[in-house]
């Protein structure tokens, strides 16, 4: 198969990915639009409305120009894209990123019954705890969505966001018998908090994306337009510490009105 045949399909099959997203966005209040320009293309953004934490604190970082020409410092294929590292602005060639921080975190946002309240009966779920109690995600990560990133467990138990980096999903599809395996994996990360439901199920067959992380990473919007820069963006050469070899840049980011 020739690059411009390889090209097309690729084209094509973003292009499906898309359209089969798309009922599910339209599920959303699409309150705010966020303009990734980048240097592979541009990226729009929907965030949503019940991650509130999350959502405007995105929107005051775009507003102050805090993203703008920040690297998309890690680059997993079939994985995600993480930007949002400030000591990337500046960064020289090879070296490697995603210590950088703001100087603050967030709560996270992971179910409906969040109250934000240590001690609630909606706190979030932490490794060790005996809940054993189902509750609803507000969002999962299927692909397309953004998601903010966080350090570790072993050192950040509450699992709370990262204040300004976030990483956008592709993943990969699902078998049955993969997610089934998946869910026993989210049975001893969330202790039974994350089941995944007949939706979750469908899309992480057919649509793809990382059921690893639900209940886990705050997932607070998503692409509605670019998904294939985002495709192009996952597929550059990187280094051994996942950067790309040729910087992919965010020139600008806007809100848009």
């Amino acid at each position: 198969m020739n690059v411009l045949m390889v090209r097309h399909v690729r084209m094509v099959w973003v292009l499906l990915t898309t359209m089969l997203m798309w009922p599910l966005s339209l599920t959303h209040a699409q309150s705010h639009c966020v303009l990734l320009e980048t240097t592979e293309g541009n990226i729009t953004l929907l965030l949503y409305d019940d991650t509130p934490l999350h959502t405007d604190n995105f929107l005051r970082l775009v507003g102050e120009h805090f993203y703008d020409s920040l690297l998309f410092h890690r680059v997993i294929p079939n994985f995600m894209i993480q930007g949002g590292d400030p000591d990337s602005r500046h960064a020289a060639p090879g070296i490697e990123l995603g210590e950088g921080d703001i100087g603050y975190t967030i709560a996270p946002e992971f179910f409906a019954d969040e109250t934000g309240k240590p001690g609630s009966s909606g706190e979030p779920g932490k490794p060790g705890n005996s809940s054993n109690t189902t509750r609803t995600l507000r969002h999962y990560h299927r692909r397309g969505v953004i998601a903010m990133a966080r350090e570790g467990d072993d050192v950040n138990p509450e699992r709370r966001s990262s204040g300004c980096q976030f990483y956008i999903v592709w993943g990969k599809t699902f078998s049955s018998q993969d997610l089934a395996k998946m869910q026993q994996r989210l049975d001893k990360m969330t202790n039974g908090e994350v089941v995944l439901t007949a939706e979750q199920i469908d899309t992480y067959r057919h649509v793809g994306g990382t059921p690893h992380l639900d209940g886990q990473y705050t997932v607070f919007g998503e692409v509605i337009g670019g998904l294939d820069v985002v495709d192009r963006i996952q597929h550059v050469f990187t280094d051994d510490y996942d950067r790309p070899v040729d910087d992919v840049r965010i020139l600008r980011a806007t809100v848009l009105k």
